[in-house]
């Protein structure tokens, strides 16, 4: 496998976890928070992985540009959950 090809594949196979699995339940966590819920330990650990793979796609963006906006706005989705779910656990 070329080096172009490799980064290829690694590309999209991250943008198809993304999409597939990512989202939707960073989407689905975000709603719950929004209604005032907290985040159960699943959540937590959900969020953990995803940061903890943020870093290593940083790289992937680092190499790829057009990934930066999209990069860019996941990473504010989850501070925005990871925000309003802090509020919700300093509630009485």
């Amino acid at each position: 496998m070329t080096e172009i090809s490799k980064e290829e594949g690694i590309a999209y196979t991250v943008l198809e976890r993304f999409e597939k699995f990512r989202l939707p339940r960073a989407l689905d966590i975000k709603e719950r928070v929004d209604r005032g819920e907290r985040l159960s330990d699943a959540d937590i650990a959900f969020l953990d992985r995803v940061m903890s793979d943020a870093e290593e796609i940083n790289r992937l963006v680092d190499m790829r540009p057009e990934f930066t906006l999209l990069y860019g706005r996941a990473v504010n989705l989850y501070q925005e959950i990871t925000k309003k779910a802090l509020e919700n656990e300093q509630k009485p």
